[in-house]
């Protein structure tokens, strides 16, 4: 989500300037890259890059085609080949060994349903969506229909002449119930589009209950991430905007009226560390009984199981599922010893658990970092009425 923040403020910019722009997507990746699908990178006339495709080895390149886009006013669909280790010309040198499409697009400010009018309408509202990319790997050189639909809060948006609008649609709800993105290859008697029906999450949102001074390192790195942040404390001298930049949404609140000011959904994560052990034995009492996907909290383990066990004397007892989510002592474990340090810790643990992922060194993993059966393209016959 970063990425798309920045790219839109890129693109913002640009316009001001009245620049030419082009945005050119990651559609599909066939076995390893530095990046996946859904990766962009906004590129203006005057050879300005946001965002990134690669570690750094193909954006020279696809500068020049994009730049060749923005001339011709027409969508490209190009093919690098980081597994021939004697293609040069590109200057590879992460040995990715995969095969990369990326579609570029040059954006028609013309267009209200161009990809940025569509990334930007994500980025208001705070819900998950499917964005519809449309290309063709069989006639690279013809039409490449490009980003061509948006679904959001059950509305649709998007060009009225999309190819296959019922069966798209019909895909991207599924890609929005199953919660993982998909590719089909839809294939009928005169043509075959593939699509990149892509799921994109809004911004994790970091609720921080505290507002000491160790708490601003990890408003500092969050901001760096894109993460949305509230810090939420009942003591006014302490929570102040001041203190944690206009970015980061500010409450003095007691712990019974925090949660009416916030939105709770599955990117929500909340960190205990106001130091209070009352205020924080308040407020884990609250967020144990509410659906959340990740609770942090400061302090020794000695802590934890004291709180928990006077809860329990007032009659308050938490399944094994309520209790799966709490992670005391906060953070995983590198050796933190400062403030900056421990909020690293914190960040990166909250990372690995909304990604499903356990905590593991790359070095011992055995197994590919991204999943290949995630990029697999499923074949769909169609008929030409659809």
């Amino acid at each position: 989500m970063k990425e798309i923040q920045d790219i839109i403020k890129a693109f913002n910019e640009a316009q001001l300037k009245q620049q030419q722009t082009a945005l050119a997507t990651v559609v599909h990746v066939e076995g390893s890259s530095y990046r996946r699908p859904g990766a962009r990178m906004l590129v203006t006339d005057d050879g300005r890059l946001t965002g990134a495709i690669s570690g750094g080895c193909l954006e020279g390149d696809a500068l020049r085609k994009a730049l060749l886009a923005m001339q011709q006013q027409r969508p490209m669909l190009v093919t690098y080949d980081t597994s021939d280790e004697d293609d040069a010309k590109l200057g590879m040198g992460l040995g990715c060994n995969g095969i990369i499409q990326v579609l570029i697009e040059p954006i028609d400010t013309a267009g209200t349903t161009n990809p940025i009018e569509l990334l930007k309408l994500i980025v208001s509202r705070r819900q998950k969506a499917v964005l519809v990319t449309l290309f063709s790997l069989q006639d690279k050189k013809g039409l490449q229909p490009g980003t061509c639909m948006l679904l959001a809060n059950n509305q649709i948006i998007g060009d009225k002449k999309i190819p296959l609008k019922d069966i798209l649609l019909q895909h991207a709800h599924v890609v929005l119930n199953m919660q993982q993105s998909s590719f089909k290859n839809y294939v009928n008697e005169t043509q075959q589009l593939t699509a990149f029906i892509e799921l994109v999450q809004p911004a994790v949102s970091l609720v921080i209950i505290g507002a000491g001074n160790d708490v601003q390192p990890l408003i500092k790195i969050a901001n760096i991430l894109g993460w949305q942040t509230t810090v939420a404390d009942g003591r006014p001298n302490y929570a102040t905007a001041e203190r944690f930049g206009s970015a980061c949404q500010v409450l003095v609140s007691k712990p019974a009226n925090v949660l009416s000011q916030i939105t709770i959904d599955e990117q929500t994560v909340f960190v205990l560390m106001t130091h209070n052990y009352n205020y924080d034995m308040a407020m884990l009492e609250i967020l144990l009984n509410k659906n959340v996907v990740y609770i942090g909290m400061l302090g020794p383990r000695k802590k934890k199981l004291q709180i928990l066990d006077e809860l329990g004397e007032k009659g308050m007892y938490f399944t094994a599922d309520q209790l799966s989510v709490l992670h005391s002592p906060v953070g995983l474990d590198i050796g933190a010893e400062t403030p900056e340090e421990i909020a690293l810790s914190i960040v990166a643990e909250i990372k690995a658990i909304l990604a499903g992922r356990e905590t593991l060194s790359l070095k011992n993993n055995t197994a590919v970092i991204h999943s290949r059966s995630a990029v697999k393209i499923e074949e769909v016959t169609i008929t030409t009425q659809q």
